[in-house]
């Protein structure tokens, strides 16, 4: 089983950017589509991005569509989120996992989350 390490998260102003990587234990020889989510408080997770096993698919929730860029590297088994124009309605815990991807959603796979990544947009 897949284990992930998000990184990246801070604090921002609104109108300001962040990456987040989440780095694989590995990727299997297939390579994995990856998903990242996020927690804001007192809420589920929600899919924000997703991209399959040779980005050849990605998806991106109508809330981040135009702002945020997923993206991959597979030699180093480790997958993007480029967040241009952060909102405070971006405020959460973003998470990575293994995912089912398609063009118009995400879904979680795999076992528990990791430990997440915080972003906070504020002024």
């Amino acid at each position: 089983q897949l284990q992930f390490v998000e990184s990246g998260g801070g604090l921002v102003r609104p109108g300001g950017s962040l990456r987040l990587s989440c780095a694989a234990s590995a990727f299997t020889k297939d390579y994995s589509s990856i998903g990242w989510f996020r927690q804001a408080p007192g809420k589920e997770h929600k899919g924000v991005s997703c991209i399959n096993s040779r980005a050849g698919v990605t998806y991106y929730a109508d809330s981040v569509k135009g702002r945020f860029t997923i993206s991959r590297d597979n030699a180093k088994n480790t997958v993007y989120l480029q967040m241009n124009n952060l909102k405070p309605e971006d405020t959460a815990v973003y998470y990575c996992s293994t995912a089912h991807c398609w063009d118009r959603g995400t879904s979680k796979t795999g076992g528990s989350w990791g430990q997440g990544t915080q972003v906070t947009v504020s002024s």
